[in-house]
């Protein structure tokens, strides 16, 4: 028997290396799936964190700008985007899903009318015709939008006017130059403006600390060695969330009063002075310094200081009753459904001081020719000389690059509020503005002192209003 054993323990001993490489085989691979799911997860949280950081938390999970695109401005790591990236006021779907049952509206036949506004008087210009009429046609068709009004001016004053399209496709009703549509973003440029007013008084400097400013709530998760400064409020580069806080008009659900909203709200996602990351929520904050250094109701002392010096008489935050008559509905495109359209509604938001607004293109014209003119419109001065300079200077250098959806080229950047560019050696200042709905785009040439004005209300039409713009601007300088 013992030596029949032998064998058997020998033949035992044989299998041995086998069992063991099988052992360390599967836990290897126990270690491989384990990593593998580990790595699944971290990208989907740090993934999921670039979304809500960038704002892309639209409907369903999906990207606001379709596609899965990311909605964010820009920063030091992107580029130009051939699809569109996008920041501005309200991230949303890019068109309705086509519904079998459903009973979107068929329009709009394109109309350029010169004479349909009312009751500005319409401008026009038979070589900018010629040469822009055309391209609007073309951005109407292409960039499915509804309508448009388009102002151009040049120095002091408006030089061309054009309204296209329809402001209510349903009852056919052509866009005109005194069109109410949603100003949406371009207003931070006017926000911005009100808190710099109060710079110039002497309330606060540029660089300095903003929570030494603020008493009854605090930005939390800063580092005193790293303090939000008002610089980085202007520029994106607060670390502040996008936010933005969606109500439709007609919910009962109102936004709160900034004392209320902002409190608890203020926590950084980024370290600031980092990154470029679009905030609403800053601009939601500069109203209320606003409100603190000068004791007056935001609303209430931008209409006093802002529209009311540049004779802005149809911009309002809250409509009057002759502005509604005149209202563009928002629209969106459906999908897969050439020249149809959904309207979409009206809405209110927990951050409207970052652009809740409705305007003119003929008001933003206005407003345009004061900031191509040193913050002066009519003789009176908007904003000092120094101030103004300031806000027309790109401000971080290492953010340099085709902002927001591909902007220009590689030397555009943050000013103060303004997008400021360099193009063949002049100084291109610009911003949009976008809520579901509505595209609104300003534009200007800081050296020759022309600029145009474009209100939309096609939903996320910038790369068409940009293209416009630019087209626009080189039309003016050959005048």
């Amino acid at each position: 028997m013992s030596g029949m054993a032998r064998p058997v323990r020998k033949k035992t001993g044989s299998k041995r290396p086998s069992s063991r490489l099988r052992r360390a085989a599967d836990i290897a691979l126990i270690v491989l799936a384990l990593a593998a799911i580990g790595l699944f997860v971290a990208t989907k949280i740090i993934g999921g964190r670039a979304d809500v950081a960038n704002g892309t938390n639209g409907p369903n999970g999906k990207s606001g700008n379709g596609a899965g695109a990311a909605s964010s401005s820009i920063g030091p790591e992107g580029g130009p985007s051939s699809t569109g990236v996008f920041a501005d006021l309200e991230t949303g779907p890019d068109e309705f899903e086509d519904e079998a049952d459903d009973d979107p509206l068929l329009g709009p036949a394109i109309i350029s009318d010169p004479y349909a506004a009312r009751p500005f008087s319409p401008v026009d210009d038979p070589r900018l015709a010629a040469l822009l009429d055309p391209e609007i046609e073309r951005s109407l068709k292409v960039g499915r939008i509804p309508s448009m009004a388009v102002v151009l001016v040049s120095g002091d004053r408006v030089v061309w006017t054009r309204s296209a399209g329809l402001a209510n496709v349903r009852v056919k009703t052509p866009a005109a130059c005194d069109t109410v549509y949603l100003i949406a973003s371009t207003f931070k440029t006017m926000s911005a403006t009100a808190l710099l007013q109060q710079m110039e008084q002497g309330k606060f400097k540029l660089d300095d600390r903003v929570n030494d400013f603020l008493a009854d709530f605090k930005i939390e998760g800063e580092s005193k060695r790293y303090p939000v400064t008002f610089r980085h409020l202007l520029t994106h580069t607060s670390g502040l969330p996008t936010d933005f806080g969606r109500h439709a008009v007609w919910e009962d659900a109102s936004p709160p009063a900034l004392a209320d909203y902002l409190p608890g709200r203020l926590r950084l996602w980024r370290r600031p002075g980092t990154r470029v990351l679009y905030s609403n929520i800053a601009f939601t904050l500069v109203a209320h310094l606003v409100e603190k250094f000068s004791g007056v109701p935001f609303k209430e002392y931008v209409r006093k200081n802002v529209f009311g010096p540049v004779e802005m008489r149809d911009t309002a935050f809250e409509p009057r009753a002759d502005m509604a008559e005149r209202l563009a509905i928002p629209y969106m495109p459906v999908r897969r459904r050439a020249g149809v359209f959904r309207p979409v509604d009206w809405v209110k938001a927990d951050t409207w001081p970052a652009g809740v607004v409705y305007g003119t293109a003929v008001d933003q014209a206005r407003w345009l020719v004061a900031s191509l003119n040193g913050g002066v419109y009519k003789g009176r001065r908007i904003l000092g000389e120094a101030a103004f300079q300031e806000m027309m200077k790109r401000q971080f250098d290492r953010f340099a690059g085709p902002i927001n959806g591909g902007w220009l080229n590689a030397t555009s950047g943050y000013g103060l509020a303004w997008w400021v560019s360099t193009l063949e050696g002049e100084t291109i200042i610009a911003h949009s503005g976008s809520v579901n709905g509505y595209t609104a785009f300003l534009a200007g040439n800081l050296n020759k002192r022309t600029g145009v004005a474009i209100l939309t209300n096609g939903n996320k039409a910038h790369r068409w209003l940009y293209s416009l713009a630019l087209k626009a601007l080189a039309a003016l300088q050959e005048r």
